[in-house]
């Protein structure tokens, strides 16, 4: 989730140069030597560079495609939802998995048919599909692991042996890390989407059923007061990062982490996974990278990292260039330099069936995790991003001096009215 430049949209065009008009789709299918257009708006824009080269390599293929890549973190809900509701639909959007799917399902084309489902990770189709597990409305450019990023490095100095699993252990190691001069923590603070995958390890650790837990939420009927995982505990670990981060943890953000970690001066990071290892060893090649799950109980059976695919690239339905399209994404899917792309480009957790195994620190160690303890739900799928941008909100209030109680409130409130009625 990396953007390169706060509240900027960054516009890519398969030739490396600056689109005229970018987020335009040609009316008329192309221009008059029949060259097709495709129109690209999506979220991840941690991975521009990554979906650029991919392009480039589409463009020796296909060179009478175009690809208008568009691409924004900050308010894409908004942003797309403004498109949607101007008639003005992308080619290829993306939202996240789940509940989503089927918000979006009546703009979105259904991809069973497709060349491309032979390749798909079942477990990755498997959140791709409608309320009543019907259909195929997206594909996805990863699959993901969330969980506590950390220095190999600054926990060793501090005489950490291993990386804490429990609360009590956390606490420890925070009191370590700041006898050596190192903070425990930078915290992305400045960014919504931070809380969001953070938070979910919390749930899990809380609830047997996240899907019935936010259906219950949505409906008014449960309050995460009733959760001392999460009313206790959550709101606990937020005020240790707050007590011992960043000076200003509000305008903490990704490249504040990045940088913290990789430097020395923190030693953990929150809300990542794998899409930050680049970055790191861009500052310092030789890092050592740790991964774990967050110590969200005195249990450490409970201290999981999360697994799975919350994000989906969509296919419109109104595409006035579907063909070019469909071939585009199967090509991508099913080509060998586009399955090679997830692990030797883009360095993300393939979303295709492969042998490949991939060279990533994080990566490396997340399979370990989830073969030895299992994986936590990515039951951020079952709530809209909508929500969990004002959830973010909510708790950078509280990250601001609002109370708990207030907090609690809010986000309760928020999950009804953004959320509840298209669930009922």
């Amino acid at each position: 989730m990396k953007k390169r430049v706060l509240a900027v949209v960054l516009c890519v065009a398969m030739l490396g140069t600056l689109v005229m008009g970018c987020g335009k789709k040609d009316d008329g299918g192309g221009d008059a030597k029949g060259d097709k257009e495709i129109y690209m708006f999506i979220s991840q824009p941690e991975y521009a560079d990554a979906i650029g080269e991919l392009l480039e390599e589409y463009k020796k293929v296909a060179p009478d495609v175009t690809i208008n890549y568009e691409t924004t973190q900050n308010d894409y809900p908004t942003l797309l939802r403004a498109k949607l509701n101007s008639g003005d639909v992308p080619d290829i959007f993306s939202s996240t998995t789940g509940k989503e799917i089927e918000v979006f399902k009546e703009y979105s084309r259904d991809l069973s048919d497709q060349p491309l489902m032979e390749a798909m990770e079942p477990s990755v189709a498997d959140t791709m599909k409608d309320a009543n597990g019907e259909g195929t409305y997206g594909f996805a450019i990863k699959g993901n692991y969330f969980g506590m990023v950390y220095s190999k490095a600054a926990f060793e100095k501090a005489g950490i042996e291993k990386a804490p699993e429990t609360t009590s252990e956390l606490e420890d190691a925070i009191t370590k890390l700041e006898a050596v001069g190192i903070a425990p923590f930078a915290s992305g603070f400045a960014e919504w989407w931070v809380f969001k995958q953070t938070f979910l390890s919390f749930v899990d650790a809380a609830v047997p059923d996240y899907a019935t837990f936010v259906s219950d939420m949505e409906k008014g009927e449960d309050s995460l007061a009733n959760y001392p995982e999460i009313y206790d505990n959550w709101f606990n670990f937020v005020d240790l990062v707050k007590e011992h981060g960043d000076d200003k943890p509000l305008e903490s953000d990704l490249s504040t982490e990045i940088a913290s970690l990789a430097s020395g001066k923190a030693a953990m990071i929150l809300g990542q996974g794998p899409w930050v290892e680049v970055d790191l060893l861009k500052i310092d090649p030789d890092m050592e990278i740790g991964f774990t799950g967050y110590p969200v109980s005195d249990d450490a059976a409970d201290a999981k990292i999360v697994a799975g695919s919350d994000q989906a690239l969509r296919v419109s339905n109104e595409s006035d260039n579907e063909e070019a399209v469909l071939d585009f994404i199967n090509w991508w899917y099913t080509s060998d330099y586009g399955k090679s792309w997830f692990t030797d480009v883009a360095g993300v957790i393939p979303p295709v069936v492969t042998d490949t195994p991939s060279e990533q620190q994080i990566v490396k160690q997340g399979v370990e995790l989830v073969e030895a303890k299992g994986a936590g739900e990515m039951g951020t799928i079952y709530s809209t991003d909508s929500f969990h941008t004002a959830f973010g909100e909510a708790m950078q209030a509280y990250v601001g001096g609002t109370s708990k109680d207030d907090t609690i409130k809010a986000i309760e409130q928020k999950w009804i009215e953004i959320d509840g009625s298209s669930s009922n």
